[in-house]
Formats: C-alpha cells, sequence, structure tokens
C-alpha cells in the first residue's frame, strides 16, 4: 500500500484558491434533478461519492455497486423503491454490507416499499422491486443518521400523499434535516418543521431554476486545523456564504477559541492565524449536530497540546470506519493519551509528538486529511492517501501550494 510523507518547515504562507461544492448539498440536489430534469446544478462536488450517485442516477441500472458511498446507499434505496415496476440489486464495498440500514428499509417498508435483504438482515446489499408508494405518516427514533431520514424527505414530494416524519427523541445531526428542506425551499416545494415533525408536500413539478452549492464546510475544516497549528498563516478561500446552509460552519465559532480569525468577503472565507488567542487549557464540546468535524478538531487540540472533551459521537460508529476507534490508535501511536467511549472521546494534553509515524487511514478520507496538519511539527506518514478523494480530490495539491512537502 503507498504512503505520503508529509513535512512543513511552518514558515508564513498565504494563498488563494477554491473548494469544490459541499458533497451533502450536491448529492441532495443530484437525486432531486433525477425528479426535476428542469433543476440545474452549478459548482457540483467532484467527490467520488457525488460522482457514482450521479452515474447510477443518469444511467439506472438492474445491478449497482456504490462502493464506499454511504450518501449514495441510503439515497438511491428511497428512490429505487418508488420506480415502479423495476427491479434492482444494491450493494458497496466490504465496509459498506457492515453498515446498518434497517431502520431506512423498515420506514420505507411500513409505507408500502418492496425491500429484501439478499444477505445479512439489517444490512446490504438489497433487493428492491419499485412500485407506486401513496405516502402518509411515519414514527423514526430521531437519534439515527440523518441520512436516513434525508432520504426519505426526498422522495416524499413524489408520492401522492407526501409524507409526514414524526422524529422521537432528541435529533442528532439536525442541520443536514435542516439543508435538506433548505434545498426544498429553494425549489418551491411545500414543508414544515415543528417540533420532531416533519411534513412533506407532494409536487410534481417546479419552476425551471439553477442552484449555485456553496463550497464545502467539512473539506475547509483541514485547513481551519492547519491555520491554528501554524505560527503565522493566511488563506482566502472559496466560495463559501455567511447564511450557510452547512451546519459544519460552526468551525468559525470553534476555531475561534483556537486562534483562527474568519472573515467573510465577496463570498470568500479569509482565514488568519491570531498570534495573539490565548489556547484554552481544555475544549468541551457537543458535535451531536457536526459529527464530520470531530476528527479534525481532536487532532487539532492534539497539535496545539490542549485537552479536549468531546460529546455527542454516537453516529461516528457506522462510517467509513469506526472513527473513535480509529482516532484512539493513531493519536497514540504519536504519543498521545485519549479515552473513548461509544459516544465520546477526552484527550488529554501532550508535550511532545513522535516523528516519522505511519498513519493508517482505515479507507476514510477523513483519517488522512484530518492528521496531515501536523506535519506541520513532525514529519508524518499517510497511508492509502488516495482515500481522499471520497470527498476532497485536490486535497493534496492544494496542500503542496501552500509549501507542504510531499512525496510517495
Amino acid at each position: 500500500m503507498s504512503s505520503l510523507l508529509l513535512k512543513h518547515d511552518n514558515s508564513f504562507f498565504s494563498r488563494s484558491f477554491k473548494i469544490s461544492g459541499s458533497k451533502s448539498e450536491s448529492n441532495r440536489l443530484l437525486v432531486l434533478k433525477s425528479i426535476y430534469q428542469n433543476l440545474n446544478i452549478e459548482n457540483l462536488s467532484d467527490s467520488d461519492d457525488s460522482i457514482v450517485l450521479k452515474k447510477y442516477l443518469d444511467n439506472l441500472s438492474e445491478h449497482i455497486d456504490i462502493h464506499h458511498a454511504g450518501t449514495a446507499m441510503r439515497f438511491l434505496t428511497a428512490l429505487l423503491s418508488v420506480k415502479e415496476n423495476k427491479k434492482f440489486e444494491i450493494t458497496g464495498s466490504d465496509r459498506m454490507k457492515q453498515r446498518p440500514i434497517g431502520v431506512l428499509v423498515e420506514a420505507l417498508k411500513n409505507l408500502g416499499a418492496e425491500i429484501t435483504y439478499k444477505d445479512q438482515i439489517g444490512f446490504p446489499p438489497l433487493i428492491i422491486s419499485g412500485k407506486k408508494i401513496l405516502g402518509g405518516e411515519i414514527f423514526l427514533s430521531a437519534e439515527i443518521s440523518s441520512q436516513y431520514i434525508t432520504a426519505l424527505i426526498l422522495i416524499a414530494p413524489m408520492l401522492e400523499k407526501g409524507l409526514i416524519i414524526n422524529l422521537q427523541g432528541p435529533i442528532a445531526s439536525k442541520p443536514y434535516i435542516l439543508m435538506t428542506l433548505s434545498i426544498l425551499d429553494k425549489l418551491g416545494i411545500k414543508n414544515k418543521f415543528e417540533k420532531n415533525k416533519i411534513s412533506v408536500h407532494p409536487c410534481d413539478k417546479i419552476k425551471d431554476i439553477t442552484v449555485n452549492v456553496e463550497s464545502d464546510w467539512s473539506s475547509v475544516s483541514y485547513f481551519y486545523s492547519i491555520i491554528a497549528i501554524s505560527k503565522k498563516s493566511h488563506l482566502e478561500i472559496g466560495s463559501y456564504f455567511k447564511n450557510s446552509i452547512q451546519g459544519d460552519k460552526k468551525l468559525v465559532e470553534i476555531y475561534s477559541k483556537l486562534g483562527v480569525k474568519t472573515e467573510f468577503i465577496n463570498n470568500k472565507i479569509i482565514l488568519e492565524k491570531n498570534t495573539e488567542c490565548l489556547l484554552p487549557k481544555n475544549l468541551d464540546l457537543n458535535l451531536t449536530e457536526n459529527p464530520d468535524i470531530a476528527q479534525t478538531i481532536a487532532v487539532t487540540c492534539f497539535g496545539l497540546g490542549i485537552s479536549c472533551n468531546i460529546k455527542g459521537l454516537h453516529t461516528l460508529k457506522i462510517k467509513e470506519t469506526d472513527r473513535l476507534v480509529a482516532l484512539k490508535n493513531e493519536i497514540e501511536k504519536l504519543g498521545g493519551k485519549i479515552e473513548i467511549t461509544n459516544e465520546s472521546l477526552k484527550l488529554h494534553p501532550s508535550f511532545e509528538i513522535k516523528k516519522n509515524i505511519s498513519i493508517k487511514t482505515y479507507n476514510d478520507h477523513r483519517m488522512a486529511m484530518a492528521f496531515a496538519p501536523l506535519s506541520l511539527l513532525v514529519p508524518i506518514y499517510i497511508e492509502n492517501p488516495d482515500v481522499v478523494t471520497k470527498s476532497y480530490k485536490n486535497f493534496w495539491s492544494d496542500l503542496r501550494a501552500i509549501n507542504f512537502e510531499i512525496s510517495r
């Protein structure tokens, strides 16, 4: 397996560049474009996940293999179930076959869908016989992955009766649900989210519309980490909106405590090292609504030598890997001390980072990118570096442009 060696002398760097469109927004819009042909999308994500989803939406086949693309698995499962008189088999990578999908399948079956498991109950691969589904009302635990809920919301306008989803308990990753509903608002599809009840009205057609996808906030998190760990730096990154519908914009607030200043100018963010910032000894966070930035933040705190307590991470157990276990393994290899539960992590302050350690990425794009900023402090190896294409194709070239030395 190939590795990259990363080094940086941590001298001043300045650069202006653009990050591809949000994977989350793009994937929602791609599903809706397959329903409404007069929807046009600009600044579409160039991530592997979006590419594989677009490929199958453009040309639905009986046998679908989405590899590692969890969003595509969830969104397509819902969409295929309403493709009348067509039969599909949908599968993915070995890891995908270990990621649960039973909650979504049961919800769809309660609405009248015809779905069976090919192998293990509750997990892909699935056999789906598409049929007409009228819609109605369902009840779901609110603590599940927001992608299950979004998958149902996206097909709701196609259902004769629309859909009412009653969420029970505290809601996980709520900003992702709000993102989905905000996109429906843009398209003129009536919906309502009050207390824990989501209602989506049926909608046969929409007006001609072009949606410009904002760049991905999860992807820019790694540059927040780089600025925080750097001695002095300045980056201009587009295209980002002050009124973003992406929940990971929370980075602005969190990283202001870690020495990063953010300014919005002309749909760009200007990131600068705040050399006068007094770092906290400990960072306490609940990331129930923003679990995708947990790895980045934990590694930043490790690099800065401060402790952190992060809660609300239960969904990380079922991602590309068990991200909590992966974080613990790799931070401890670097000399850190970290404790994890099923939904939290506690990082102790570290005063030394081991050099030339090889970071295992577990087929998880976020592991590769979250650990890369530590090369500002010590040389570091990243295994299986091409995994970043899942969400951020140009990551390594963008790092080279700000003076990171990267060699195979």
